[in-house]
């Protein structure tokens, strides 16, 4: 039996969605490890400094680093060209393609002779496995019902997350300090294991019925832009948030705030359950109050999260983060759901690949603030408290979304509807 409404199975049980998934394992893995290694990657290639000021121990300045983390989240910029594809294309062709390649040019940055060469390796790696996530939230989109596709969502933004906390704890585990070489070498074991999660991925039924030419890579017809654009903002506006909150952990942790490796490491295994309660919540609320009830609440949570967790000590950064992972995984199923649920199949990559793009230039604006307003005060509290206000006032906008519960995506499918040229 093939199709989801045939499964003796609940839809996010079945080989398909849990194929995508353990490709979005392999994505948390390649993209993760640049957060865990970039602090002894700047230690590596810089000179700490031979003062007592925190930041100084970083190796490298904070400018310096805040301008290469925003140009790798920058380059998530071409996941929108790489995931439309898959409008045109199909969706297990270049889903499959891209992580390949993806996974290959993470481990080769482990060879990385300097600081910005890595940056650079890392940098093309980034929008491709952008894609990946995004395309297998897209395919477990498609393979669901209505009253399963929180559910498969929430499993893939799961895996995403398995994939960061196992190169987090694998790397406090190892012995000394660890090398970054090995941390982002590990993308080599999903790389091998490609080929064998290849048989089992499949093009959804809806995809392979409704896919034809949309235009050139990226144009939305008229009719869905404006519920598009809103919806990517309220993402981007997120991330202004959570891209510093997160991606800085391990470099403020460390550095600035003098916790162990492997403490970090254990935050990092203790956000599992917390995302995963996340997720559960998140799902929950998206099928009993709606899509976008629960992606409000969770995203005015997140803001005011990393607000207090940046703003104090090593217990407070703790808190802080375990909240904020856990708010912003409940925001990622009735997000997605609803992204799933508001266009026709013919573009729904594609606007996957808008709301990653959001999500980076959010991400990106927020780590050049944090970077920046760092420097120029000494404290990173200045800039959380900015952030997580705007973030929590920004959630106010889903309530000019429609509500789309209960949506089936095949009701979405309009023979007559406008094509793009």
């Amino acid at each position: 039996m093939d199709g989801p409404l045939t499964s003796r199975r609940p839809v996010w049980l079945t080989a398909p969605v849990l194929t995508v998934a353990v490709l979005s394992v392999a994505a948390g893995i390649g993209q993760f490890a640049v957060t865990t290694a970039i602090g002894t990657v700047a230690a590596y290639f810089g000179e700490p400094a031979p003062d007592d000021e925190a930041l100084a121990q970083i190796g490298l300045p904070a400018t310096t680093l805040g301008v290469a983390l925003s140009v790798i989240r920058l380059a998530s910029l071409f996941s929108l060209p790489i995931a439309a594809q898959a409008d045109r294309f199909g969706r297990r062709t270049v889903l499959l393609t891209i992580a390949a390649v993806g996974l290959a040019l993470s481990a080769l940055s482990a060879l990385a002779p300097a600081f910005w060469f890595y940056v650079a390796l890392v940098a093309l790696a980034r929008p491709l496995l952008s894609a990946v996530n995004a395309l297998a939230g897209v395919v477990a989109a498609e393979e669901a019902t209505s009253k399963d596709r929180s559910a498969a969502l929430a499993l893939v933004a799961a895996a995403y997350g398995l994939g960061s906390g196992i190169i987090a704890v694998g790397r406090g585990l190892l012995p000394g300090e660890p090398d970054w070489r090995i941390v982002m070498g590990a993308a080599v074991i999903p790389l091998v294991l490609l080929p064998l999660l290849a048989r089992r991925i499949r093009e959804p039924r809806i995809a392979s019925d409704h896919l034809g030419p949309v235009g050139l890579p990226g144009h939305i017809p008229q009719p869905y832009r404006g519920r598009v654009i809103l919806v990517a903002t309220l993402t981007g506006t997120l991330t202004l948030a959570t891209g510093p909150g997160f991606t800085l952990l391990f470099v403020y942790g460390e550095q600035v705030l003098g916790a162990s490796p492997l403490y970090l490491s254990t935050l990092v295994l203790a956000a599992g359950p917390t995302g995963l309660l996340g997720l559960l919540l998140g799902r929950w609320g998206s099928d009993r109050f709606g899509r976008t009830v629960t992606a409000a609440v969770a995203m005015a949570s997140t803001g005011a999260a990393i607000a207090w967790g940046y703003a104090g000590d090593i217990l407070e950064l703790s808190i802080g983060y375990l909240i904020a992972l856990g708010t912003s995984s409940a925001f990622a199923p009735p997000t997605g759901a609803l992204v799933a649920e508001l266009v026709p199949t013919r573009i729904r990559a594609t606007v996957a690949g808008w709301e990653t793009i959001a999500g980076v230039l959010g991400a990106a604006l927020g780590l050049l603030c944090f970077g920046v307003i760092a420097d120029l005060t000494g404290s990173f509290a200045t800039a959380s408290i900015l952030v997580g206000v705007i973030v929590a006032v920004a959630s106010i906008g889903f309530r000019w979304l429609p509500e789309t519960r209960g949506t089936e995506l095949e009701d979405l499918e309009d023979p007559d509807s406008e094509r793009g040229t």
